[in-house]
């Protein structure tokens, strides 16, 4: 049967992601537009952003945070151009953002001694491989596979190497373990609900540490340097933004950050995207059409929840026709306007993505569910027929 409920909000796009509840565009009539952001007031708005963002996420102590270009990737890009270079370099990759990393280490960053520690979409690669004498790089949460660190209990204490982590849909959804972490980075445009194009990032003393005592040998553009004369560089954690911030975008995380402050801080927001993710694990779990793209229960994404599609015929079919079946049933479901952008990312298998971050109200995902099941009865029968046929 069709469903009679429809989900509030049907935006579940893994990016940009879904506004917080309640939002409109009022929450921006205080933005300091027209107004420079090297004046006092626009850059206090700017260092709240900074201070609230800390005080958030209780970074530890000598850990320094900035607001960066080019969203989450400016931010990882600035991170790897500055601080890779003294020592050798492992890349773990298992899903498409962390092989454009990858791409970086192989034939931007030269010379680097980069080893490459891989795994196909749905899987981990093997994290105890993991050298304390090399630097790592790594995302926390694969935004394109559904998986994700599990914990940062494979990373020295002891390192000498810096771990450098793209954390872009993982910050505010999960517990971060700072300490394990040297730079970390990620965007406002996914948990927080924020707007695209400006990356945040956290150094911690180990990687400033590194910053003052090694230049890499590549020249450097000027929206990923760390650092000044050989040194580390505060300015961009003073709240000088490297180029010009957007004052609607700072007025906007200012309002993402005090709705997180407002509705319980960071572990409430880990709660509710734990909650979203429980109520779609029941349900794949009661269906046998449709299955996680992670098979361990332990990686897989309590964020951008990747599913794969279990039916026969459907395995029996090219990648094309698997995705026209996607495109089939997002057609469907976007007619009825209960979920906008629920595929998967082009490089990752063909299937449904559902985001399910803080920002989406678990009554949206359980409205949604249903018609998930409905949408699915259509095009199935309709291929069936036609194989029968």
């Amino acid at each position: 049967m069709k469903p009679d409920l429809k989900p509030r909000n049907p935006l579940f796009s893994s990016g940009p992601c879904s506004k917080r509840p309640g939002w409109t565009p009022d929450a921006l009539a205080g933005a300091l537009v027209g107004r420079s952001h090297r004046a006092k007031e626009p850059k206090s708005r700017i260092n709240a952003v900074l201070s609230k963002t800390s005080e958030l996420l209780n970074l530890p102590e000598g850990y320094r945070v900035a607001i960066v270009p080019g969203s989450d990737t400016g931010a990882m890009e600035m991170a790897m151009w500055s601080l890779l270079g003294s020592r050798g370099a492992d890349f773990f990759s298992w899903e498409n953002f962390g092989e454009q990393w990858v791409i970086d280490g192989e034939s931007q960053l030269n010379p680097l001694d980069s080893r490459v520690i891989r795994a196909p979409y749905g899987q981990l690669p093997d994290l105890s491989l993991a050298d304390d004498k090399r630097d790592s790089i790594f995302v926390w949460n694969g935004t394109t596979s559904g998986v994700r660190v599990p914990s940062g209990d494979w990373i020295s204490n002891n390192r000498k190497g810096v771990t450098i982590c793209d954390a872009t849909s993982a910050v505010f959804a999960y517990s971060m373990p700072w300490d394990k972490l040297d730079a970390t980075t990620w965007s406002w445009q996914k948990v927080m609900g924020g707007e695209a194009g400006f990356g945040m990032i956290v150094l911690s003393p180990h990687a400033i540490e590194q910053l003052n005592s090694y230049t890499a040998p590549w020249p450097i553009p000027k929206i990923f340097r760390l650092q000044k004369n050989g040194k580390f560089d505060e300015s961009a954690f003073k709240g000088n933004t490297i180029n010009t911030v957007s004052l609607l975008a700072i007025e906007d995380a200012l309002d993402s950050l005090r709705w997180i402050e407002d509705n319980g801080g960071e572990k409430a927001m880990i709660d509710r995207c734990n909650k979203n993710f429980s109520i779609v694990e029941d349900w794949v779990e009661s269906r046998e059409w449709v299955d996680f793209l992670a098979q361990n229960k332990e990686t897989r994404s309590r964020t951008s929840m990747c599913l794969s599609i279990n039916a026969s015929w459907f395995s029996d079919l090219e990648v094309e026709e698997k995705w026209s079946v996607v495109e089939e049933i997002c057609s469907i479901l976007e007619s009825e306007r209960v979920a906008f952008d629920i595929n998967t990312h082009r490089a990752a298998p063909p299937g449904i993505r559902i985001w399910g971050g803080a920002t989406i109200e678990s009554s949206d995902i359980e409205a949604l569910l249903p018609w998930l099941d409905w949408a699915w009865e259509q095009v199935d029968s309709r291929h069936t027929r036609k194989k029968d046929d």
